[in-house]
């Protein structure tokens, strides 16, 4: 087996053990990692087996190196293949359908034989699914309506993944001779929870030699298109990447042109028109510049041309932002990460984190935090290891002990359910003893709206001021929000003791953009969390700050932009 052949098994590895679950999903994460440590080697991996060297690259250990070994000589893996014998066959597939659990696809297989989306269509629309346990005529309707999503999609990446690749990309083009800047384009600098694909801007003197250098990347599977100016590619793991590559002189117009949204560049197109400003459709040009010949050096060289404020990347989008520019309404304020002083919602190893409460507080230090939230689970989330009272008395002493060693403040929390009463776990008392209340919905998701609506505006009436934590419950690509009416809930937190939190867990990133303006317009404030399990999940920060630039939140709007003893005065229960 080739690395690319190696590096894909090692792929199908990790994600059959994702959706084994439990303990499984932290060695899915081992193989994800090794599978891409293999498809980018430069080193030729018959050698480095040959000379016991595998375990020198970061990322694998022993039982990694083992397991790539074993795929190289023979092309097999026993691990691999017992994983496909615990499953049935066409999971990966089929597990991509969103609202299509593991126990059902496992009972769609055992009772029909489906194996594949396509089996599964064909028997949704003969009426075949609906006398199975756990379907009926609503469940056929709404994975019908899923598949047809699915079908016209296009193959889209999570923004964490793609930001990964990215950022490997723009390292590695960093390397070519001569090569003057390298940016991310597209839906990813916008901050799109999901994106079809990596595009790159680079420039320098001699653009065809950036894209040979490009070329040369050591994860690349196939070459789908190239020119003397740009190339798309297929990596190992099936990402398709482009770099559009540029002369200096080219960049700040390449760059917007690969940017903006189709829409928002059509109208800044109406608009150049009737500023007498040619802004070439094609990134190819050969000049960017104005009519009288300036050339624009920068992005807001070319709005301040068009008369208006700079757009920056996450809101073009055409949402208003043009005219809002155009007017001087555009706000000039939006949170960026330098701005945030507070890392909130962090779990431990109290519940279901993977760090003490130690390492989570010199992990937020090291990043120039100055205050921590713990916020462990509720005994209500006892699959998560929810803290019950005598725990939590525990933890509460942990956390004096810690504040003795670091100086970042440390602040004692819950993520406190939301029962299905609307009531929060944790009594009352225990509740004004916490610095912080963040509270969420972890059960019972498929309540109907009104069921929902009732039980949240109930939540957020409690007298305890609380943060509505990751508010519509949705897993991006896996799980929908759930149903409830958003307006009547944003309504009763603008005239409760809560704020929003916009979680920046990759996963999550919920508010979505639209509910977060909506949120905005009745002057409700925002907590930008990252929702961290880990202290590697600290850098969540920065996905949950695209998400609130999208939603146009200003930096005053934030509460966690405040210092430690103002914000925690605005959030105490």
């Amino acid at each position: 087996m080739d690395k690319f052949a190696i590096a894909a098994a090692l792929q199908e590895i990790g994600t059959l053990m994702e959706l084994k679950g439990g303990d499984a999903r932290f060695k899915a994460r081992a193989y994800k990692r090794g599978a891409r440590a293999v498809a980018s080697l430069s080193k030729d991996i018959k050698v480095l087996i040959e000379e016991r060297r595998l375990t020198s690259i970061p990322g694998i250990g022993n039982a990694l190196a083992s397991q790539i070994e074993l795929l190289y000589l023979t092309g097999s893996s026993p691990v691999l293949e017992r994983l496909r014998e615990e499953f049935p066959p066409g999971v990966i597939e089929l597990s991509t359908v969103p609202g299509l659990s593991l126990s059902k696809i496992e009972h769609l297989h055992r009772t029909l034989g489906i194996n594949s989306i396509e089996e599964l269509k064909t028997a949704a629309q003969e009426g075949r699914l609906r006398p199975l346990r756990g379907f009926g005529a609503k469940t056929e309707e709404k994975l019908l309506a899923a598949i047809a999503t699915h079908e016209t999609r296009e193959q889209l990446l999570h923004i964490h993944h793609a930001f990964y690749v990215s950022e490997q990309l723009r390292d590695y083009m960093r390397t070519a001779p001569r090569v003057l800047d390298v940016e991310s384009a597209g839906a990813l600098r916008r901050a799109k929870e999901t994106v079809a694909g990596i595009q790159l801007v680079a420039s320098g003197k001699q653009p065809a030699g950036l894209v040979k250098h490009f070329l040369r990347y050591p994860m690349i599977g196939e070459v789908v298109d190239q020119t003397q100016e740009s190339a798309t590619v297929r990596l190992a793991d099936g990402v398709t990447c482009t770099l559009v590559a540029v002369r200096p002189e080219n960049q700040a117009l390449s760059l917007l042109l690969t940017t903006g949204s189709e829409s928002h560049l059509e109208k800044l197109n109406t608009v150049a028109r009737k500023k007498r400003v040619k802004l070439k459709p094609s990134v190819r040009a050969s000049v960017s510049q104005s009519k009288s010949g300036v050339a624009f050096r920068t992005e807001a060289d070319i709005y301040r041309r068009l008369g208006m404020r700079y757009i920056p990347p996450e809101l073009r989008e055409d949402q208003g932002e043009i005219e809002a520019a155009l007017s001087g309404q555009l706000p000039e304020d939006l949170v960026t990460p330098a701005d945030i002083k507070g890392m909130v919602h962090c779990h431990t190893t109290y519940s279901d984190g993977r760090a003490s409460i130690a390492e989570m507080a010199q992990a937020a230090e090291a990043m120039g935090m100055k205050y921590l939230t713990i916020t462990d689970h509720s005994p209500t989330a006892s699959y998560a290891g929810g803290v019950t009272l005598d725990r939590l008395k525990r933890q509460w002493a942990e956390i004096a002990e810690v504040q003795e060693k670091v100086r970042v403040k440390l602040l004692r929390g819950t993520e406190s359910d939301i029962l299905a009463d609307g009531r929060l776990d944790y009594p009352d008392k225990i509740l004004e003893q916490l610095d912080i209340v963040i509270a969420s919905i972890h059960a019972r998701y498929k309540m109907d709206a009104d069921q929902m609506t009732k039980r949240i505006v109930t939540a957020m009436r409690q007298p305890v001021f609380k943060i509505w934590g990751h508010g519509l419950g949705r897993l991006i690509q896996r799980r929908p929000p759930f149903e409830c009416h958003i307006d009547e809930i944003l309504d009763a937190i603008s005239e409760s003791r809560a704020a929003i939190e916009i979680n920046g867990d990759p996963y999550r990133l919920d508010l979505e953009p639209r509910l977060v303006r909506e949120a905005r317009k009745r002057k409700i404030p925002f907590v930008i969390s990252v929702d961290a399990h880990s202290t590697e999940a600290m850098k969540n920060l920065k996905f949950g700050v695209g998400i609130a630039r999208r939603g146009w939140v200003r930096r005053g709007e934030v509460l966690n932009t405040l210092s430690a003893k103002t914000f925690a005065q605005a959030v105490h229960p």
